[in-house]
């Protein structure tokens, strides 16, 4: 799976290693010295993936993934850190990163993540001319048919146009957020564990803390949930995992 990929690293032996063994598995890899130049580079080639260094000059890679989110960029973010603290480290998936490796790392491991978040958002191919229906009439793109829709309640999920909304009203997810939601929406009201979520983000769980999950749980409730501090939708099965409910049908158990 060859890719077109920006590397933000501003120390130039690190960002060397990194672009050989990347070039290495097949991908073609543009180097960014410094957080601004990054931003540029991802709005000019829309790359497949981005590999971020978090202490970098001119912007740092949280305020780049930040930028990149709040310009609704759907890019795959793995961020590079030397932070060592589990709060620094979830600072970044809440903001919107795919996924994060401390410094220092093993590059066949880096390879790994980046095969794995490609895999996990790769496009499909693209159809040839001759084969491309004509587009549908703006009235029949609305919305999709409902076959295709994952409806929990008030709560939509569309994998396809990969939107999200609650009675109507649009939710901004990142790649990350859109995932663990699309999965528990296929089978609302089952338990999923956290490792079974973890698998759904990226394949390699063992890779990574649970509190990945937790963090992406925390920012859904944000933006589902009436009152996130008393969630309806997303519930916490003590000692188990999570599952995604539609509160009215609890509201109607309950008082039955």
């Amino acid at each position: 799976m060859c890719a077109n990929i920006v590397v933000a690293e501003d120390d130039a032996k690190q960002a060397e290693l990194v672009r050989r063994y990347l070039e290495h598995e097949g991908h073609a890899v543009t180097v960014a010295e410094d957080g601004r130049t990054a931003l540029e580079t991802v709005r000019h080639q829309e790359p497949d993936l981005v590999v971020l260094d978090v202490m970098m000059p001119g912007a740092d890679g949280l305020d780049v993934v930040r930028i990149l989110r709040a310009e609704r960029r759907e890019v795959p973010v793995l961020m590079l850190t030397a932070r060592s603290t589990e709060d620094d480290l979830l600072l970044g998936l809440d903001l919107g990163a795919d996924d994060y490796m401390t410094k220092p790392f093993s590059p066949r491991e880096l390879t790994a993540r980046v095969r794995t978040l490609l895999r996990r958002n790769r496009r499909g191919p693209v159809p040839a001319p001759a084969t491309v229906p004509a587009p549908a009439p703006a009235s029949e793109r609305e919305a999709a048919p409902d076959d295709e829709v994952l409806t929990v309640g008030a709560l939509r999920v569309d994998p396809l146009r990969h939107e999200v909304s609650v009675a109507g009203t649009p939710v901004e997810c990142t790649p990350g957020e859109f995932r663990i939601l699309a999965a528990m929406a296929a089978e609302p009201g089952r338990v999923f564990t956290r490792a079974r979520l973890l698998d759904e983000l990226h394949g390699f769980d063992k890779y990574i803390s649970s509190r990945t999950v937790d963090v992406h749980v925390m920012n859904l409730r944000k933006k589902i949930e009436h009152a996130p501090r008393r969630p309806a939708r997303l519930i916490t099965v003590f000692g188990v995992g999570y599952k995604l409910t539609d509160p009215a049908k609890n509201v109607r158990h309950a008082s039955s």
